[in-house]
C-alpha cells in the first residue's frame, strides 16, 4: 500500500454516483449479518471517533439488538479536534457533545450496547497506539468479532486504530472485520489499492436504513456548518451519501 499521502481526504472526492454505477456492474457478495456472525459470542466495535460506528457499522449494531447478541462499543477518541479554532465548539464542549450524540444514536440502533470511552486524544491515535493496544488487550476476548475501520482508510486515526486492532485480534484469536469509511472518498471505482476480493456487503432493509439515517441525524456537531470559522459541515450531504446505502461494506 502506498504512503498515507496518497490517500488524502481533500475536496469532494469520488461522488456516490460513480460508486453506484460501478457497484451495479460489479456487485459485491451479499452476506447477512446473522450468517457473518454465526458462532460469535460478542461483537466489539472499535470506533476512532463518535459517529464512525454509525457511518460504517449501523447494520451490525442493529443486528446485535435484534438477535440479543452482546455488543460493546469502544470509542477511541471523543472527537474533540473536529472543529479547530472554533468559538462555537471548543474542544471540551465538543468532546462532551459528541459522546452524547453517540449515546443518542445508540438508543436508536442498539440500546443494549455497552460503551467504553478510551479518550485518547483526537488526531493523536498513532502517537498513542501502544496505549491503545494495551487497552484493547484488556478489553477484547478470543470469542469476539471485532469491527474497526480499514487499516488503509486514509484518516490517520482510522489507520492507527485498525493497526492496533489487527495486532491484538491476531494475538488473541478474535475475528477481525475492517470497514471502509473514508476510503470511499479518495479511492476510485475498481481502484487496485482496495482489496475488493475481501469485500462483502451486509444488506440493510428499508427500516434499517431509515434508522441509520435517524441515528446519523443525531450528530448535529458534524452535520451543520460552523459560522464561527466559516467552515462547512464536517459531514456534508455529498459525503454521507457514500455511507447511506442499502448495504454496508466489510472487508473480511
Amino acid at each position: 500500500m502506498e504512503p498515507l499521502t496518497s490517500r488524502m481526504i481533500v475536496g469532494r472526492g469520488t461522488p456516490e454516483s460513480q460508486w453506484r454505477h460501478w457497484l451495479i456492474r460489479n456487485p459485491l457478495e451479499a452476506v447477512g449479518a446473522q450468517q457473518l456472525l454465526q458462532g460469535i459470542q460478542r461483537v466489539v466495535i472499535v470506533s476512532p471517533h463518535p459517529d464512525d460506528e454509525v457511518l460504517g457499522m449501523a447494520g451490525v449494531l442493529m443486528h446485535c439488538e435484534e438477535s440479543a447478541l452482546r455488543c460493546m462499543l469502544l470509542s477511541v477518541t471523543s472527537g474533540e479536534a473536529s472543529h479547530p479554532d472554533s468559538q462555537l465548539w471548543p474542544p471540551e464542549l465538543l468532546a462532551r457533545t459528541r459522546e452524547r450524540e453517540s449515546a443518542k444514536a445508540l438508543t436508536l440502533l442498539c440500546p443494549g450496547c455497552t460503551t467504553v470511552h478510551l479518550r485518547i486524544p483526537d488526531g493523536q491515535v498513532q502517537a498513542h497506539q501502544v496505549l491503545l493496544q494495551a487497552q484493547l488487550e484488556n478489553l477484547l476476548q478470543p470469542v469476539d468479532a471485532v469491527f474497526c475501520p480499514w487499516r488503509y482508510d486514509g484518516h490517520p486515526d482510522h489507520e492507527a486504530t485498525a493497526q492496533a486492532c489487527a495486532k491484538v485480534a491476531t494475538r488473541l484469536g478474535c475475528r477481525l472485520f475492517e470497514v471502509p469509511i473514508w476510503a470511499w472518498h479518495w479511492a476510485r471505482p475498481g481502484d487496485g489499492s482496495v482489496p475488493w476480493r475481501q469485500a462483502i456487503c451486509i444488506p440493510l432493509g428499508a427500516q434499517q436504513l431509515k434508522l441509520k439515517r435517524q441515528a446519523l441525524d443525531c450528530f448535529n456537531s458534524q452535520l451543520l456548518p460552523d459560522p464561527s470559522t466559516g467552515r462547512q459541515a464536517v459531514l456534508p450531504d455529498w459525503a454521507t451519501a457514500r455511507l447511506l446505502r442499502p448495504f454496508e461494506v466489510v472487508l473480511k
